[in-house]
């Protein structure tokens, strides 16, 4: 049998989790599937790989020396597809995974007609959850990759940026802020402030940020956080607090006059949004493709 890259990829997912069962959930196989993989792949080299005991999987010398050439032939091919994609014309399938709140109700229905009309056989099935789910969701398998808005240092999840971002501090029209194009810190730690859930992605920039210039975070004047940016939004207008959005998120609002973009001078809310999945992941070229629009698009001023 001839050595394949799915077989390598199976072998290093079986080396880094440590079990054939638990790989095999990673790779969405069954165990079976997995053993036989393997075997297939000791056949052909002539030699074992692994060591099975009752209690727990060892690699073999040979197993050992395999392992960092299967992982680069693996990161081979992703880089491969992710170079081949912009001329890829005729994908298929459906592409499944999670987005955090911000790309999910506000980037991606900005993106997601044009990537379909131009891969009309593709569709996709996406799922809204906040951060700390999307990272829940991949590590027990229930999703190939996420996107969300913070970077992540999760043991075992792989991260990779794909675009840009910027968040404003935001007040609704009528506020003293709303009539002056920057403001003090100071003067910002002063007001109240609405906030998205802890676990939010914007919710842990926002402070990291704010922290870094010297705040408190113990004394933000947080009265309310919401999973909700609408709701945030509403709150803002209602005049219960300020809040910091990003661009993509109060366009329209921006534009009608009802809020405001507003610097705070010396502090920048840059970011960038992570597509994450687990190291041994070898995603579809769909996912690819999408990743690759993305790279594309750069935030707007709201």
């Amino acid at each position: 049998m001839a050595l394949n890259v799915h077989q390598l990829h199976i072998f290093c997912t079986v080396a880094e989790r440590g079990s054939f069962s638990s790989a095999a959930q990673a790779l969405h196989m069954t165990q079976p599937a997995v053993t036989m993989q393997v075997q297939a792949l000791e056949e052909h080299f002539g030699t074992k790989l692994l060591n099975r005991t009752t209690k727990k999987l060892e690699l073999t010398e040979a197993g050992h020396w395999l392992l960092p050439q299967a992982r680069r032939a693996v990161d081979l091919m992703r880089e491969t597809d992710a170079r081949m994609v912009r001329f890829a014309q005729d994908l298929k399938g459906r592409l499944h995974f999670a987005a955090s709140l911000t790309i999910g109700e506000y980037v991606l229905p900005r993106l997601l007609g044009s990537f379909l009309k131009r891969h009309p056989g593709l569709s996709v099935s996406m799922k809204v959850m906040n951060t700390t789910e999307i990272i829940e969701a991949i590590q027990t398998h229930g999703l190939d990759f996420g996107l969300i808005e913070a970077p992540c240092e999760t043991p075992g999840i792989h991260a990779e940026a794909v675009m840009d971002d910027e968040l404003f501090l935001v007040a609704p029209a009528g506020h003293p802020f709303a009539a002056r194009e920057s403001v003090e810190l100071a003067e910002v730690l002063e007001q109240p402030l609405i906030l998205r859930e802890v676990g939010s992605g914007t919710r842990q920039v926002v402070e990291e940020e704010l922290v870094r210039h010297g705040a408190d975070e113990g004394k933000l004047r947080v009265v309310s956080d919401f999973g909700s940016t609408a709701a945030i939004k509403s709150a803002v207008e209602a005049g219960l607090g300020l809040t910091v959005l990003s661009a993509w998120t109060f366009k329209h609002e921006a534009a009608l006059g009802v809020l405001k973009a507003v610097r705070i001078r010396d502090v920048s809310f840059r970011r960038q949004f992570y597509a994450v999945r687990l190291p041994s992941a070898l995603l579809p070229m769909p996912a690819a493709a999408l990743f690759e629009q993305l790279r594309g698009l750069t935030h707007e001023p709201g």
